[in-house]
């Protein structure tokens, strides 16, 4: 298959969706895959543009960009760009994927995982891996809150809130410590605090809005983390998560040795059943299709609590979804190809 892996984009997850871009191209063409790596921001900024020499010589934009401690600079990003242009998709980028059997997105928060470039590559006729744009929009954290509720899926009590409620003080109601605070449509914990009293609570609200306009508000639970991936709306083995230390934040997440995976987690069968139960429940109440992944937190009386769904889990070395599949027997390579084979369903 000629295939177009997109990655980068213009996201605190910028290095992230880079890296899992990277595996995901290496991956597929281990297959003997015809493979594009491409940068759905700066695009293919070369001209001429011979597209088919492109999927011959298996481009690739990404040199040695890692995942470090530090979140990438889009300022610099955004200079960097040859052709200034606003539209968020780089040169050459609709051509490319027009011409691929399908786009693998490797891409993760903000634009990438809100619905938007799925709704695009809809309209572009391209097709593309993972869920569809409408249940990529309702798995954000404000809309999937609301959503989950309703379906009867237990989730922290919480609210949204906007600039405009900082400026009429209604910001200043809540008074729920310990919370927590993170921004709607970003991943990987960029900008999310867990606050202790009012004073800690103002300087969180200043950093995640630094990072989005909407913000979540959450009850804190203290408990055990855990992430449920699932393919096709079927839970795989659920894996517990166990940070170094604090919580599973940026850092904890992408540099190796810094959380210690549990797969199969340590679990009852009782509880197991109930969390991959209610992964399935909110796959489904979400909307989602082809594959996703699901994170829950346990409390001491093994109540269990929704915390967001990933419309495009990381595919880096040290993320969820490929430890989880791994249980089961699936190696990285045959699960980048499961991926596509569940994904084309869409279009039968």
């Amino acid at each position: 298959m000629k295939i177009v892996v997109l990655a980068g984009g213009l996201c605190s997850e910028r290095n992230v969706s880079i890296v899992s871009g990277k595996q995901v191209y290496n991956a597929l063409r281990k297959k003997g895959h015809n493979v594009v790596l491409l940068d759905v921001f700066m695009g293919y900024e070369e001209s001429p543009c011979d597209i088919d020499e492109l999927f011959e010589n298996n481009y690739s934009f990404a040199g040695d960009i890692t995942v470090d401690e530090l979140v990438p600079d889009l300022k610099a990003v955004k200079a960097s760009r040859k052709n200034q242009s606003d539209c968020f998709l780089g040169d050459n980028v609709a051509d490319i994927c027009r011409k691929a059997d399908i786009t693998f997105l490797a891409l993760h928060g903000g634009v990438g995982e809100n619905g938007q470039i799925q709704a695009t590559l809809d309209m572009l006729g391209i097709k593309y891996t993972g869920p569809n744009y409408l249940g990529c929009a309702i798995a954000m954290k404000g809309v999937t809150k609301s959503v989950l509720k309703q379906n009867r899926v237990s989730v922290p009590e919480g609210e949204i809130f906007t600039p405009a409620d900082k400026e009429n003080g209604t910001i200043d109601k809540w008074n729920n410590f310990p919370c927590v605070v993170k921004p709607c449509n970003g991943g990987s914990s960029v900008g999310v605090s867990i606050v202790e009293d009012k004073k800690d609570f103002d300087k969180a609200m200043d950093e995640a809005f630094a990072w989005e306009d909407e913000v979540v508000v959450e009850e804190y639970i203290k408990g055990r983390e855990f992430s449920i991936g699932l393919i096709e709306g079927k839970a795989l083995p659920i894996i517990e998560i166990i940070p170094e230390s604090g919580f599973y934040d940026y850092v904890n997440k992408y540099q190796a040795g810094k959380t210690k995976d549990v797969c199969p987690a340590e679990l009852s069968e009782e509880v197991t059943k109930k969390m991959q139960s209610e992964a399935e429940k909110a796959f489904k109440a979400l909307n989602l299709d082809s594959y996703a992944r699901i994170d829950f937190l346990l409390d001491k009386d093994n109540n269990t609590y929704c915390l967001e769904a990933n419309s495009l889990p990381g595919m880096t070395p040290t993320s969820l979804l490929p430890q989880e599949a791994l249980v089961l027997g699936t190696n990285y390579e045959d699960l980048c190809e499961q991926i596509i084979e569940v994904s084309l369903k869409k279009y039968k």
